[in-house]
């Protein structure tokens, strides 16, 4: 599939190179999180995969940390198992104890490496419950949120710090440089990519559908 943008024809996103060469360990973390939140909520993998879309054997390898969910696998998980994407992030690196709960430090980010996807993904917020999420992305040239189309309720918008992002709205793409913003309703389908040779750095808020 290709889009035309500016009177450029832009292909769809490739896969990318991984962020670090051995992430083992964080993908067993994540394959156990999730198996921990499908079993508390008493679902098989079959009815798991039947909420989200996903092959059953997508889900199997997963869970055993055997592959690296892109974005919008990881979006779909979510929201099949009732946790905000934020709940799937490293545990909070400690600190001096005497922060705000309002507040995030920049060393005690939390974070989210999606090595196959060419992603790192930085929680900005709070711990404290909220309903808004947000976070800075940093995408590896060629870099992206995944191969399909994804839409849910609720609402996106970004700013771009650094770099090229490529996003894909309704089946047409745009073409974003540093300085450039966002926001669409996340009903809209949607996927972003980095075509650029350098990393993409962007700051990606979600806010769910208010209750």
């Amino acid at each position: 599939m290709k889009a035309k943008t500016g009177g450029t024809i832009l292909a769809t996103p490739t896969a990318s190179e991984p962020l670090r060469a051995d992430d083992s360990a964080s993908d067993q973390r994540l394959g156990e999180c999730v198996r921990l939140l499908r079993q508390r909520m008493r679902l098989s993998i079959q009815e798991l995969g039947r909420r989200t879309g996903l092959s059953i054997g997508m889900i199997s390898q997963l869970e055993r940390g055997l592959s690296t969910p892109s974005i919008r696998t990881l979006r779909l998980l979510s929201l099949a198992l009732q946790v905000p994407v934020s709940f799937f992030f490293e545990e909070r690196p400690p600190g001096d104890g005497a922060g705000s709960p309002y507040v995030v430090r920049r060393p005690q980010r939390r974070l989210l490496r999606l090595t196959s996807s060419g992603v790192l993904k930085e929680s900005l917020a709070p711990d404290a419950p909220g309903t808004m999420e947000m976070y800075e992305l940093t995408l590896s040239p060629g870099g992206s949120s995944g191969a399909d189309f994804v839409k849910h309720q609720g609402e996106k918008a970004g700013y771009v710090l650094a770099g090229t992002l490529r996003l894909w709205l309704d089946h047409e793409a745009h073409l974003l440089e540093e300085g450039d913003t966002f926001r669409f309703p996340s009903a809209v389908p949607h996927m972003f990519d980095n075509p650029g040779g350098a990393p993409t750095r962007i700051v990606w808020i979600t806010v769910p559908m208010a209750a």
